[in-house]
């Protein structure tokens, strides 16, 4: 755990009492503060009163009394309406922060020097991010991995000059941190997305970009026009390098073929690993978020004063890949069952359709999000039926009649059943039972983990099934 000891003597109020809002009281606590803590909902503050945090109704408090008020990353902070506690807040002038931001102050109390790589994005964040922490891992370096994947930050050992923390952040969790200030900062790409919680794209972005201002060095795509905006902000005042999966850059990180190489102002590229075959980064996709961790790993070590030269194709060609995401369960001959439950939008759902061109069993929907899947008309041709779930299907009806063959399954296992059937029927070299909703999970499942397990599961009741990875 790391103690939140620049809070030592404070009293602080804690709201949203999740994993993180939880590390965050115990981190507090055990740095010396007063904590104040609540939620609007009895299980979280039952799970915070269970692990020993003090439950104050922040409603009822003196808020002059606190320095600060930590922030769960899911409770509204400006759109659609600040939260009640935020109100609150605000007119008593305490500052609001997150989880991220406690870690950002103890690194920089602690260790200020010791390597931190922040990873933002729309789409691809937990595979950069993983793919960045398994390259230093193969390479025997000391990784912490967490944030908006996997562990609470707070759960996470402390800085240290010899250890690198690897952080998947959120443009909510960004949003809560004011002084974040990376080793490296990987800015990804930037598609519509919780629109809801920033009201336009354009301040969606603009919270995204305050990762690559704060950086040391700042590592940005260029795949799209909100990247190519912030690295020529950036480079006016910083050092930033650029990656691409779409153009050759000098300097910067793109593809020859499917090789990796980095090229440097006179174009004078170093062929770094090749992608060919490696399953777990499949599609053009893949390739950027692979792009993204190779630079940000070695802008890291450079920066620091470390080698760089890694074995970069062992590392990549090793990457087990996420579950969840375009993660291949299993097969009956030839056909092949992948897991896409992470594609939660039409942007997501577009990478794997174009990972998969021809003779795709589509699954898709639940809980719709804006413009649904309109935008994925130009990949219909090579899908062979779709099969719909969940609330979204009327609306996803109308835009597949006429243009490809699908069914209204309604459920998950309706689904399955029936893509399967379909698929081992089909002349297809390679059919392939995609899960890819293009959906939020949340009119059948908890979340997209739910929705996946349960598609595992029900692939693996399929006679004949044989699950990657089963003995």
């Amino acid at each position: 755990m790391i103690r939140a000891t620049s809070f030592n003597g404070k009293t602080v109020a804690v709201f949203g009492l999740g994993g993180s809002g939880i590390a965050s009281a115990r981190s507090l606590l055990a740095g010396g503060a007063t904590v104040a803590a609540w939620d609007d909902g009895e299980a979280g503050r039952s799970a915070a009163a269970r692990e020993g945090v003090p439950l104050v109704d922040l409603a009822e408090a003196d808020w002059s009394q606190f320095s600060a008020l930590v922030l769960a990353p899911g409770v509204p902070l400006t759109h659609p309406e600040p939260h009640w506690t935020v109100r609150k807040a605000q007119d008593s002038g305490v500052e609001i922060i997150g989880d991220i931001e406690i870690f950002a102050r103890e690194r920089a109390a602690q260790a200020p020097d010791a390597p931190f790589i922040g990873i933002t994005g729309t789409n691809g964040k937990s595979t950069t991010t993983a793919l960045i922490a398994h390259i230093l891992r193969h390479a025997g370096r000391d990784v912490q991995l967490g944030g908006n994947i996997g562990r609470a930050v707070l759960t996470l050992e402390d800085p240290a000059p010899e250890r690198c923390h690897v952080i998947e952040l959120s443009s909510f969790q960004i949003d809560l941190t004011p002084t974040l200030k990376p080793t490296v900062g990987v800015m990804l790409n930037v598609t519509p997305d919780h629109l809801d919680r920033h009201g336009t794209i354009e301040n969606y972005a603009a919270v995204k970009e305050r990762l690559v201002d704060g950086a040391e060095v700042a590592a940005v795509g260029l795949d799209d026009e909100f990247g190519l905006a912030m690295l020529q902000r950036r480079i006016q005042k910083a050092p930033a390098i650029a990656f691409s999966a779409e153009k050759s850059i000098a300097p910067g990180y793109s593809l020859l073929d499917d090789t990796i190489i980095c090229s440097n102002r006179e174009a004078l590229a170093v062929k770094l690993a090749s992608l060919g075959g490696i399953a777990t980064l499949r599609g053009k996709h893949n390739a950027q978020n692979a792009l993204a961790a190779v630079a940000a790993v070695r802008e890291c070590l450079n920066w620091i004063g470390q080698s760089s030269d890694l074995d970069w194709q062992g590392a990549l060609a090793s990457f087990p890949g996420l579950p969840h995401r375009m993660e291949e369960i299993g097969r009956i001959g030839n056909v092949l069952f992948v897991n896409d439950s992470k594609a939660t939008n039409a942007d997501s759902t577009e990478k794997a359709l174009l990972s998969f061109p021809r003779d795709v069993f589509w699954i898709a929907g639940g809980k719709p999000k804006a413009g649904g899947i309109s935008a994925l008309e130009k990949y219909f041709g090579g899908v062979a039926k779709v099969y719909l779930i969940g609330e979204s299907s009327e609306d996803f009806a109308q835009t597949l009649e006429g243009k490809v063959t699908f069914e209204r399954s309604g459920t998950l296992d309706a689904a399955v059943a029936a893509a399967a059937r379909d698929a081992k029927a089909s002349t297809g070299a390679e059919p392939v039972v995609l899960l890819s909703p293009a959906c939020a999970s949340y009119d059948q499942f908890r979340n997209f983990e739910v929705r996946g397990d349960a598609f595992r599961k029900l692939v693996e009741a399929v006679p004949g099934v044989a699950m990657r990875g089963a003995k």
